[in-house]
């Protein structure tokens, strides 16, 4: 039987959990009247992708790169959709907070 370093596999485990913990994730509503449409979802990109950070936008299971315009094109999300945002890096927090004002329709404010 081979030995087993346990305390390695300790480490490891703590290393996985604390990079989990370094996210946000937060829940939203599409309240833009269009829903993400093309032109909805283009805005939606150019909003994620003026961060370092990792985006990604999570609805019904199914996880996308927020800075992909194949991926957001294929959830299909409609206005009053609800949908999970999760940002990871340097700037997640500026990230989830600008995406959720653009969700929110709130331009300019």
């Amino acid at each position: 039987m081979p030995d087993i370093n346990t305390r390695a596999i300790a480490e490891a485990i703590t290393n996985v959990m604390e990079v989990e913990v370094d996210m946000i994730t937060k829940s939203m509503e599409i309240r833009i009247p269009s829903g993400l449409d093309p032109s909805t979802i283009a805005l939606f990109i150019q909003t994620a992708s003026q961060y370092d950070s990792k985006v990604y936008v999570e609805s019904e299971n199914r996880r996308v790169n927020a800075k992909s315009l194949m991926g957001m094109m294929s959830l299909g999300l409609p206005k009053g959709a609800n949908l999970t945002v999760i940002a990871e890096g340097s700037d997640e927090e500026q990230a989830v907070r600008q995406i959720e004002k653009y969700l929110n329709n709130e331009k300019g404010k």
